[in-house]
């Protein structure tokens, strides 16, 4: 077993490895947990307002109708999704948003820009490159590494992980498992 100066080393330069990469997760993941109330990673541009003639028949209006309507409104973005929802349809775009009033055809295109450094951060979380699932992996077990080192930095005294430290780790634990089981 590693003295606990050799912990301590290890512990510190895992540490200083990852400082960066810590405080980037914890922030972009900060934002991820509100993604819902607000799109961290974009921030509108620009708003058009916009009259189209649509097909008054909710079922007529295709995904196919939707994408050419965004190509005759002049929308060049990678299209996602449309929906028809209380008398109006909505085309997200990867940069824009289209919704339209079906009735009166009135509505606007949103137009959104990348949020800088933001949008770089939080792409971090949605990364499937090969290389970065491995670098991620390799980032969780450095993650798990700092947990024990830490753990086995203060071998003896009352402040040990043999005295207290594990009624806390203990605690850590349960205290995301209460909420997975309300959660689910």
């Amino acid at each position: 077993m590693p003295t606990p100066i050799n912990n301590r080393a290890l512990h510190r330069d895992i540490g200083y490895f990852y400082v960066g990469l810590i405080i980037s997760f914890a922030f972009s993941g900060i934002l991820q947990n509100h993604r819902d109330t607000w799109k961290p990673e974009k921030y509108t541009a620009k708003i058009k307002q916009i009259s189209a003639q649509l097909l008054q028949n909710e079922e007529e209006i295709t995904e196919e109708y939707a994408r050419s309507l965004g190509e005759k409104l002049g929308i060049k973005d990678k299209f996602r999704r449309s929906m028809v929802k209380k008398g109006e349809l909505r085309i997200s775009y990867e940069m824009n948003d289209v919704d339209i009033d079906i009735k009166s055809g009135k509505g606007e295109i949103i137009t959104y820009q990348d949020t800088p450094l933001v949008s770089q951060m939080h792409k971090l979380h949605k990364s499937t490159s090969v290389w970065w699932i491995y670098y991620s992996d390799f980032f969780g077990i450095s993650m798990i590494a700092l947990a024990v080192t830490g753990t086995l930095m203060i071998a003896k005294g009352k402040l040990s992980f043999k005295s207290r430290g594990w009624k806390l780790a203990l605690a850590g634990l349960v205290f995301p498992l209460i909420f997975l089981f309300l959660l689910s």
